[in-house]
């Protein structure tokens, strides 16, 4: 265990942000980025038409749609810290992949929509974050339109997630009246001013609660209530606990507006002294990795086809667990059970990449992938592999088959199918008795399907033929009960060899259940 090792493990914080489509994740995402140095002009987000794509968007559906479908990886400094930021898809029919980028992370920041509350998207999202042990920190956006009531909001918060709310700071007005917010640790005043698109960073004014200069800027009736329930907050308001905070059972809140770059500084400064540094990989026993003291080790929990037309290479994405990196060494793949030498590493900004000879626990680095690389593989240079805590694995529940009509681009069309495949944002199936023999893609939403396609066409060349499939459940067979499968059953195989079986719904499957006990299904071919 070097100083170094120690020393650049502490300052890394590695988060991800999760909210609900249009709650302002991608505008947060980008603010952050101009606040901490890494771009020096926000792109404003307004409608879809007239908006510049945000950093970590490249894919030109996203451009096109104004959301987020890929998860990206970006790193700056900012105040001597390393932060590593994962910016994941909005679009709930990406939710697996979002599940898989969780957990690379450290934390999650919780962005709620003000007028909105907590949105369906976000409790699934929170449940992957609980389940795995990752702390939260909430940042309530768009504060300068309507707002719920804010009290209630907190008591959502807790009612629906179970989780109190600890608010960090408080807002001064909401909506039109909203001009400010007060810093309850520094006991501090933040005034609100608008920035020219929310281009630049919004300057602050600072002064006390009680300032009396606050009278001559803000309308006496909002400051007034806004003094009394300060007053409320410091005396009925569950302290913060950086234990309870760690161990999942409070979130700190704080307040803002994204789009105008209000509370952002604030936000980000509070943010890197809440974070914890990378030391709680979960391992399969329940208890968590050191990061110095364990040799080095990493997981893949991305990969992704075709990032740059240039390069034209496939990306694995693995989130350093412990050790040090450095660039070409040697580690065991547990999946090949084999040694190979990782000489071909990056770090990621976007599209942008340069090579990165070192990294440290928490950095996410990229490794050329010429199909070694699968997500949920564990890199390691110890004898043996660390028992990592798996990936969650989710069965699909919409189900088509794929074809290419034009014969020449068949080549193509197989190269595509099983390069994005890999990435992870759909799954792969062949069967004899179902799709007349074409491939058979299962996604969590319809919109996967419309990327894929669009995807085969942009970056492969090849246009497809859809035709969708009646079932909506899918469970793995476990091995020993293959041979007793139906021959009615609704066979597939998937590409690693492991059987499935399709259904039109719940009553089909569990038909099929009550009249075959014996036969084991799973909803994770992890166990198969």
């Amino acid at each position: 265990m070097t100083a170094l090792l120690v020393e650049e493990t502490s300052r890394r914080r590695t988060f991800a942000i999760i909210a609900h489509p249009d709650a302002g994740k991608t505008t947060l995402t980008e603010k952050l980025l101009l606040y901490g140095g890494a771009i020096q002009l926000a792109g404003a987000v307004k409608a879809r038409k007239e908006r510049k794509s945000a950093t970590s968007d490249w894919m030109a559906m996203e451009k096109e749609r104004g959301i987020s479908i890929t998860s990206a990886a970006l790193q700056f400094e900012y105040k001597n810290f390393v932060l590593n930021l994962l910016d994941t898809p909005g679009h709930e029919d990406f939710s697996e992949d979002t599940y898989r980028t969780l957990i690379a992370a450290d934390t999650a920041v919780m962005v709620l929509d003000a007028a909105k509350g907590v949105e369906p998207q976000t409790r699934k999202l929170f449940k992957v974050c609980k389940d795995r042990g990752i702390p939260i920190i909430t940042f309530v956006n768009k504060m300068d339109r309507p707002t719920k009531e804010l009290f209630s909001l907190l008591d959502e918060i807790e009612e629906v997630l179970g989780i109190i709310a600890v608010p960090r700071v408080w807002p001064i007005g909401t909506g039109p009246d909203f001009r400010g917010v007060y810093d309850r640790k520094e006991k501090q005043v933040h005034l609100f001013e608008k920035t020219p698109g929310g281009a630049y960073m919004a300057p602050v004014q600072v002064n006390g609660i009680h300032d009396v200069a606050l009278e001559n800027r803000i309308d006496l009736e909002i400051l007034q209530k806004s003094r009394e329930e300060i007053e409320l907050i410091e005396d009925g308001i569950h302290p913060f606990s950086e234990e309870d905070f760690l161990n999942g059972m409070i979130t700190p809140v704080f307040f803002g507006s994204a789009v105008n770059n209000f509370g952002i500084q604030l936000f980000l400064d509070n943010f890197l002294q809440l974070a914890p540094s990378p030391y709680h990989i979960p391992l399969k026993d329940g208890s968590f990795m050191n990061p110095v003291a364990s040799p080095f080790s990493c997981f893949v929990f991305k990969v992704q086809a075709n990032m740059n037309k240039v390069h034209r290479d496939r990306i694995a994405f693995v989130r350093i667990c412990s050790g040090k990196f450095e660039r070409g060494i040697t580690v065991n793949h547990d999946r090949l059970d084999k040694p190979i030498k990782l000489s071909s590493s990056f770090a990621f900004f976007g599209q942008d990449r340069n090579t990165i000879d070192e990294a440290y626990p928490g950095d996410i680095i990229g490794l050329v992938n010429p199909g070694t690389y699968r997500i949920g593989d564990i890199l390691y240079s110890s004898p043996i592999p660390p028992k990592l805590k798996p990936l969650p694995v989710f069965p699909p529940e919409l189900f088509a088959t794929i074809s290419c009509p034009d014969s020449l681009n068949l080549k193509s069309f197989k190269k595509g199918i099983e390069q994005l495949a890999e990435e992870g944002i759909l799954r792969l199936y062949s069967s004899r008795i179902i799709g007349a023999g074409n491939p058979i893609i299962g996604a969590m939403g319809s919109l996967q399907f419309e990327v894929f396609q669009r995807r085969l066409k942009d970056e492969y060349n090849v246009i497809t033929n859809l035709y969708n499939l009646p079932y909506s459940v899918c469970r793995w067979v476990k091995k020993i009960s293959v041979p007793q499968l139906p021959s009615s059953a609704n066979q597939i195989t998937d590409t690693e060899g492991k059987v499935a079986v399709l259904f039109e719904g719940d009553w089909e499957f569990n038909y099929f259940k009550k009249n075959n006990p014996d036969i084991e299904l799973t909803e994770s071919p992890e166990y198969v």
